[in-house]
């Protein structure tokens, strides 16, 4: 028997997550979706043979058994809150909320549910790069982490991205990726911003995090969001006894007619589209065995939210800020 999945947000990344759950997985189906854009959805549901009903019918239908968040990011808190109050599984694309006190009622409700129902689509948890460049830290081929280098370029971004979006959306990934790399919370954070590149089109952009970790370690992350060659993603762990670095899985480097060529993603999809698999493939299979998830919880998507903050925070007072976790960790995330 498929699992059914209702998907609410029909957009690129909706999209996206319909076609993985439709024709790369096994074992699931997409029975409804959502969207404010109803000819959008009604398009969307046609390829697939899914009804269309709105955001809080598609979580109350008893013909849905897990649900897909992947809305815009102010609707995630009432569609994830209305899951949890169903007792249904849901998968939220980042961010879990806007704030850190949205993600707070998130960890509460599912606190009081008293069990993990939310996973949130922190998907570089799944990445084979980033999964070999944690094994290696883990083993302590390195020795112990002193700092690491990041380096997050988009090609370009649409008209509608805004100052915040830099940390919001694109400096998040390395906020959340940060945390589970270390093991360890983000207690302050720094943002610098050098002389504008001529194509940021009014951005902060390029941009630069410092990140200071709870055990000594600093991540500094360079975003740069109209670099124009491509989507540029890198990594370097600074140890005591070496550096180990990101590989770039699946490319190939070119010698020919005396050149050394290596290909450079387009978009995030190209980079990053085995570990979108990979995540959906884990949730999916946990809530067909009825386990809880494995993947970022909410309390991940609160830590993350609460370091944006900071980061907004430190972007617009140009000072080193302190990122305040309002609430313990509660038990029912200590085994994650």
């Amino acid at each position: 028997m498929s699992l059914r999945v209702g998907v609410i947000g029909t957009g690129m990344i909706g999209r996206d997550h319909i076609r993985r759950l439709t024709t790369v997985l096994s074992g699931v189906s997409v029975v409804a979706v959502a969207d404010v854009d109803s000819s959008v959805a009604s398009e969307v549901a046609a390829t697939v043979g899914a009804a269309v009903l709105p955001g809080e019918r598609l979580i109350e239908d008893p013909g849905v058994e897990a649900v897909l968040v992947c809305s815009w990011g102010g609707t995630h808190e009432e569609y994830v809150l209305a899951a949890i109050a169903a007792g249904k599984p849901v998968f939220c694309e980042k961010p879990l909320a806007t704030s850190p006190s949205a993600c707070l009622r998130i960890v509460s409700a599912e606190v009081g549910f008293g069990a993990r129902l939310v996973q949130v689509g922190y998907m570089r948890r799944y990445d084979a790069a980033y999964q070999a460049l944690k094994d290696t830290l883990d083993r302590g081929v390195i020795g112990a982490p002193l700092m690491m280098h990041c380096a997050h370029r988009n090609a370009g971004v649409p008209a509608f991205y805004q100052a915040d979006d830099m940390i919001n959306d694109t400096a998040v990934h390395e906020v959340d990726m940060s945390r589970w790399m270390f093991g360890a919370e983000v207690v302050a954070v720094r943002v610098l911003c050098p002389r504008a590149s001529g194509n940021a089109g009014g951005l902060p952009d390029p941009m630069l995090l410092i990140l200071e970790l709870s055990t000594g370690v600093l991540v500094d992350v360079e975003i740069s969001v109209n670099a124009r060659y491509g989507y540029d993603i890198r990594g370097e762990i600074l140890g005591e006894n070496g550096t180990a670095a990101l590989g770039d899985p699946g490319l190939v480097v070119l010698r020919r007619q005396g050149g050394l060529t290596r290909p450079i993603p387009a978009d995030w999809r190209l980079r990053f589209g085995p570990a979108y698999d990979a995540e959906l493939r884990d949730w999916v299979s946990a809530v067909r065995s009825g386990s809880p998830p494995s993947g970022p919880s909410a309390w991940d998507g609160y830590a993350a939210s609460a370091v944006s903050a900071a980061a907004r925070e430190a972007l617009s007072t140009g000072r080193r800020v302190e990122v305040r976790l309002t609430s313990p960790r509660p038990p029912l995330y200590d085994a994650h």
